[in-house]
């Protein structure tokens, strides 16, 4: 897969749910239509959650990658709003 070209860095590191999935659909709303968010958290429960809130808002996680404790979520704003 080639590199991704990430338009913006959201750090949620150390933040429980549901603050990730808060702070990711107000980045994205920041965005225009096909940029990417790079979000990483340590919430383990974020695999899931963002998963299902990307789906039901109509985004597209095009990767997902584990470094250490952190989890990193590429997401690609294919909706214009929830």
């Amino acid at each position: 897969m080639a590199d991704i070209e990430v338009n913006q860095v959201l750090d949620a590191k150390g933040l429980s749910c549901p603050l990730p999935i808060l702070k990711t659909r107000k980045a994205l709303n920041g965005l225009s239509l096909g940029q990417i968010l790079k979000v990483e958290t340590t919430d383990p429960g974020s695999q899931k959650d963002m998963a299902s809130w990307a789906h039901r808002a109509g985004n597209e996680i095009v990767k997902v990658e584990q470094s250490g404790a952190a989890y990193i979520f590429y997401i690609k704003k294919t909706a214009s709003g929830e």
